[in-house]
């Protein structure tokens, strides 16, 4: 029980920081703004039913996307499970 709370908390405290980074970086000219936002909502997605929302939303509008981005998933996990052996 109490690690859940506490990787809840972690993906909150992770998410809400990147949306942050997003929206100064909509303003200033270093960071990437729209980065951040799409990190920081992948993140908090699962927590938060209006990032779960809009996550659905741009996977059925852009599917290929998504798709890429599975593939790309599963790559790094394999790599990661290889060094753990």
């Amino acid at each position: 029980m109490e690690k859940t709370l506490q990787k809840k908390i972690f993906r909150h405290f992770l998410g809400w920081s990147f949306i942050v980074l997003g929206v100064l970086g909509c303003f200033l000219p270093i960071l990437q703004g729209f980065l951040f936002l799409f990190v920081g909502s992948i993140i908090l997605a699962p927590e938060v039913p209006f990032f779960h929302r809009q996550l659905n939303r741009f996977r059925y509008r852009y599917p290929e996307i998504f798709f890429k981005a599975r593939l790309y998933t599963r790559r790094i996990q394999r790599s990661f499970h290889r060094r753990r052996q």
